[in-house]
């Protein structure tokens, strides 16, 4: 197992723990920030130097800024971590989920997707900032994402496939004023726990139950229908270029 945060997180310790706590020397952890697409190159390059083959890939990277902030490399946070923060490390590490025998990758996403709309051509919401529209636009990427991956990974034994955790009683969203005490209050209320919104995106990571199943979109062990616009080929292959112009990735698969 390979955890992947940002350095100035609590990952490393995590890692120290689920050694100490399963006798498990096999847990690793690297640390970069993923929505710096320098970043994730180098920790892509460092996974490889290190591991020949990669079975699971789970992308959550994921954040809600509530004012318009840009990365050092001129990204809009919130499109950058959630959207590209999964886009750059799958594709780069396409060839070891090639090399495993049946490699999987699981997108967790969010039902805000069915909220999101296209901003293809304005994909870091520069024209009229709002924290939940960016944050559903990249959610909804995930999903586009995620079934162009899905078809391009066609005639290999990779799946790919979007997860929708459940409304989750994490610290997420709790960095922002008036709006992330309603969050929290919100995630007090009515949000499940973290192990039960780990439920459905454990199983597609292992179950043979979903064995060879790609381009779904699940929510609690159930396939249901992506959202409307995700289901657009041509803005699944317009973000896919998009993403590839940003990120500098020749993300040919």
């Amino acid at each position: 197992m390979v955890g992947v945060s940002r350095p100035s997180g609590s990952g490393a310790a995590v890692a120290d723990a689920l050694r100490r706590e399963t006798g498990n020397a096999d847990v690793h952890h690297l640390g970069a920030d993923l929505s710096r697409p320098d970043e994730a190159r180098s920790m892509a390059q460092e996974f490889s130097r290190r591991f020949e083959r990669l079975d699971v890939l789970v992308a959550n990277a994921g954040a809600l800024a509530y004012r318009r902030t840009e990365t050092e490399d001129g990204l809009e946070r919130t499109f950058a971590l959630n959207h590209l923060g999964s886009f750059m490390p799958t594709v780069l590490l396409l060839p070891q989920l090639i090399a495993s025998p049946a490699g999987r990758v699981v997108v967790v996403t969010s039902n805000a997707a069915h909220f999101g709309r296209l901003q293809l051509d304005d994909p870091q919401t520069t024209r009229r900032y709002d924290a939940f529209r960016a944050y559903a636009w990249s959610k909804l990427a995930n999903v586009l994402f995620t079934l162009e991956l899905a078809r391009r990974l066609e005639g290999t034994r990779v799946t790919a496939n979007a997860v929708h955790p459940g409304f989750v009683a994490t610290k997420f969203g709790h960095d922002g004023g008036f709006m992330a005490r309603m969050v929290q209050l919100s995630q007090r209320i009515a949000g499940r726990s973290p192990e039960r919104g780990a439920e459905t995106p454990v199983w597609l990571a292992t179950s043979p139950e979903v064995a060879g199943v790609t381009g779904g979109y699940f929510v609690d062990r159930r396939r249901q229908e992506p959202p409307r616009l995700a289901r657009d080929e041509e803005a699944q292959r317009h973000l896919w270029r998009l993403s590839e112009r940003l990120t500098g990735v020749d993300a040919a698969a």
